[in-house]
């Protein structure tokens, strides 16, 4: 767009120029957004501390991804939609733990499986894996799950579940093979 201008017999052109949005900094955006993101965090989750918290892991996140965050056309939104979320997480797992707090007070317990008794060395050793293969062996030998449950519960493949069944056995054997030659 153009527009013409005279002035003294002059005439001065003026064109519009689109100036690229330089990225925020992420200093600034945080001061900027900060106080607004808390008070979000608060009125999810009743807790001032919490609501520091919430807000603190939101902010991490977008600087983690900054470059790519930086160039949104609202990076506070999506600031607030991590808030947002991670606050129903939040709440679920308070609510879980407080289920679990009046449970006890009751003196009801869930029924667990007894893995102390079985073998302790064992457990141990499973919690010792990698995480994947831990949730592979744990699933297939304490609830005694068909290969393809398993990897329906954990969302892989079949093969993917062998795999890790395999590795965490593996390594399970050294472990425990090394483990009944130190106690001989």
């Amino acid at each position: 767009m153009r527009s013409a201008a005279s002035r003294g017999g002059l005439v001065l052109e003026r064109s519009r120029v689109e100036v690229e949005r330089l990225p925020e900094r992420f200093e600034d955006f945080y001061e900027k957004e900060y106080s607004a993101v808390v008070g979000l965090a608060y009125a999810l989750s009743g807790s001032r501390s919490g609501a520091e918290d919430l807000a603190q892991d939101a902010f991490l996140a977008a600087y983690s991804n900054w470059h790519r965050i930086a160039g949104y056309e609202q990076p506070g939104a999506w600031v607030r939609r991590v808030v947002a979320n991670r606050s129903v997480s939040s709440f679920r797992r308070r609510t879980a733990e407080a289920k679990a707090l009046a449970l006890t007070a009751l003196g009801r317990r869930s029924e667990i499986p007894d893995l102390g008794s079985s073998d302790p060395d064992f457990w141990d050793a499973v919690r010792s894996l990698p995480r994947r293969q831990s949730q592979v062996v744990a699933l297939f030998y304490l609830e005694d799950l068909p290969i393809a449950d398993v990897a329906d519960i954990l969302e892989m493949s079949p093969g993917t579940v062998k795999r890790h069944l395999h590795n965490g056995r593996s390594t399970l054997r050294r472990r425990l093979a090394i483990a009944k030659e130190e106690e001989a």
